[in-house]
């Protein structure tokens, strides 16, 4: 918390936030263009904080990529906000609502002791994805094939539910669920949730894996949301106790017990 503390103490480095913000995924060159910062001041604030988890990076070719975390903002907002009076930390709740209400998407980050095999295989298996997530995703996992999203007896398919790229053991992405009246029903969604939900445009999932010393370090990218997203506010929600069950069932061949 130290760290975190110590990084949004910069006003450098909140204006690289606030840059990661507006639009998420920046390389180096783009960062620096738009804060007219040299590039070595940059790449040093950078490092501080990506030390502190507020911001995590992904290869896109040979291109790295910086994507704002705002999970160390909400611990901090919700670990001191609510304890001391709000006046004296208003600037970090404006932080903390401004980095929320990114409509973009967010990133997760977690460091698992597995293998890039093991971990490709938890990711796209459906004998592993039902034991920690509760749910099947029948495909091949070749681009541009459907995927069929199986929770119990409840199946939902959708032309534009498909995978959009699939390197295996490297990096898997693929379009979000449709939200149908079967599944609304099942979960016992409103209609009026339900017809706001099948406005909004399609958001996708990415998972970047990466070798990390002995551990491999998983990164989750939810994006495509419209600014104000219903199902964003809701899959950012899920994420956490998704991935904490799947970093328990490798590590330990259990996973957490169901919510």
């Amino acid at each position: 918390m130290d760290e975190v503390f110590k990084a949004l103490a910069d006003p450098s480095r909140r204006h690289l936030l606030d840059s990661l913000n507006r639009r998420n995924g920046q390389t180096l060159r783009e960062l620096c263009s738009g804060l007219g910062m040299a590039r070595q001041s940059v790449s040093k604030h950078l490092m501080v904080l990506e030390a502190a988890g507020l911001v995590s990076t992904t290869w896109r070719g040979r291109e790295k990529l910086h994507h704002l975390d705002v999970a160390p903002v909400n611990a901090i907002a919700d670990r001191w906000i609510s304890r001391y009076d709000r006046r004296h930390v208003q600037a970090l709740a404006d932080l903390k609502t401004t980095l929320e209400g990114a409509p973009m998407g967010f990133v997760y980050t977690t460091y698992i002791a597995t293998t890039p095999e093991k971990l490709w295989r938890a990711l796209t298996d459906p004998a592993f994805t039902s034991r920690y997530w509760g749910v099947e995703l029948d495909t091949d996992w070749t681009a541009g094939a459907p995927v069929t999203w199986r929770v119990g007896d409840l199946s939902i398919t959708d032309p534009e539910q498909v995978v959009l790229e699939a390197v295996p053991h490297r990096r898997l992405s693929y379009t979000w669920h449709t939200f149908t009246p079967e599944f609304a029903q099942r979960y016992d969604f409103s209609a009026e949730w339900l017809e706001r939900v099948t406005r909004e445009s399609r958001s996708r999932v990415t998972f970047e894996i990466e070798q990390s010393g002995s551990l491999v370090k998983l990164t989750v990218i939810h994006d495509g949301f419209d600014e104000g997203s219903t199902i964003r506010e809701q899959v950012s929600q899920g994420w956490p106790s998704i991935l904490s069950s799947l970093k328990t069932y490798l590590e330990t061949g259990t996973p957490l017990p169901a919510q």
